[in-house]
């Protein structure tokens, strides 16, 4: 079951800025594992109010949260903090992120970041694309553990192992023992005295990596995916991070997007718009019967249903809207003229009366 951050804050949806700050400071002091350590399921609980207050505090994330939820495609990385919840506790209660005791192990790797750019018709219907980022992957010499052959790890003077110092802090919510990575092993526990050549101890290298990308229906400029365990290796067996993948849509040269709504601008002769027509148009589907009823005024909107753009979720597609405009022709020939001239003196409208040729008004000034 998907988690509603704004009820995990207990804040209305139209709660201001303040008031989702406010409720993010009560739930972390009610949560917080230093204040429940007889609570494992706390640190969770704790870990879901600092997700919710990242969303919710910035109007972009917040937006696009509003708009497809915890589960649709993500903007990026939901903290906006290249270390994630671990920089999330260091920037609120200066520190790190854990509060277990035990040892932390090989952190994973980063997250990456590419973007990719696909045609209108495929943001609409979805696509496979393949996107190249420059990543970390596992050494294969030393088979990620970062040592040379025939050696091995030694356990870090400065953490005993642990793979995590501890640290007392003063905050707004009073004193706060915290726990980060350990920095001298990054993490792992171990030192290595004796590297390997090929990666330096890291356990990763450097190379280019070329994925296949399943983009869904629906996406559109500003839609990110992200792709779990895609992103750079960790330092000496640290997990995969995630690549993320920001979309960019080509704009189309007949439709407008609004949601999952198209939007055409049609122009008719006021020969159509009087008399009605039947037309052949195009959609992103193909070609359809569009039929102009006699007396079709500007600004009139006809209604394609179903044939927008899908919704990310694959719960049906949005409209087609097309909105006519009535041209008024400029380039009258004598006889469209006279004949238009016939018709406003039988439904008795009054017009200008013809304007005058070169001759005549040359007569005309001499008489």
């Amino acid at each position: 079951m998907t988690t509603d951050y704004y009820e995990l804050l207990e804040v209305d949806r139209n709660a201001s800025t303040d008031e989702i700050k406010k409720a993010y400071r009560a739930a972390a002091r009610r949560y917080h594992p230093d204040a429940n350590p007889d609570d494992e399921s706390a640190e969770a609980r704790f870990k879901e109010v600092a997700t919710a207050y990242e969303v919710l505090s910035d109007p972009d994330k917040r937006s696009h949260y509003d708009r497809f939820g915890a589960d649709g495609p993500s903007m990026g990385d939901a903290f906006g903090f290249n270390g994630g919840l671990g920089d999330i506790f260091g920037a609120f209660f200066g520190g790190g992120g854990g509060f277990s005791g035990g040892r932390a192990g090989p952190q994973p790797g980063p997250a990456l970041e590419t973007s990719v750019t696909i045609a209108f018709e495929a943001a609409a219907f979805g696509t496979t694309e393949p996107v190249t980022v420059r990543t970390a992957v596992p050494c294969e010499t030393c088979e990620a553990s970062g040592t040379a052959e025939g050696s091995h790890a030694e356990t870090c003077q400065q953490c005993g192992g642990a793979g995590q110092v501890r640290q007392v802090r003063q905050s707004i919510l009073g004193q706060m023992v915290t726990a980060a990575p350990c920095p001298a092993c990054r993490g792992a526990g171990e030192g290595i005295p004796n590297p390997c050549a090929d990666c330096q101890g890291e356990g990763r290298r450097v190379t280019e990596k070329t994925y296949t990308v399943d983009i869904p229906a629906g996406v559109d400029t500003g839609s990110t995916l992200r792709l779990t365990g895609m992103g750079a290796a960790g330092v000496r067996g640290g997990g995969l991070g995630n690549l993320f993948v920001h979309v960019r849509v080509r704009a189309h040269d007949r439709f407008e997007r609004h949601g999952t709504d198209l939007l055409h601008h049609l122009h008719l002769p006021v020969t159509q718009a009087a008399l009605g027509a039947v037309l052949a148009f195009e959609t992103l589907d193909g070609e359809e019967e569009l039929v102009v009823p006699r007396g079709t005024q500007t600004g009139k909107v006809f209604r394609l249903r179903g044939r927008g753009v899908p919704h990310v979720r694959g719960r049906g597609r949005g409209d087609l809207l097309v909105e006519v405009t009535v041209d008024t022709p400029t380039d009258l020939s004598v006889e469209v003229e006279e004949a238009l001239r016939r018709i406003a003196e039988e439904r008795g409208d009054v017009v200008a009366p013809p304007e005058k040729g070169f001759l005549s008004r040359i007569k005309s000034a001499f008489s």
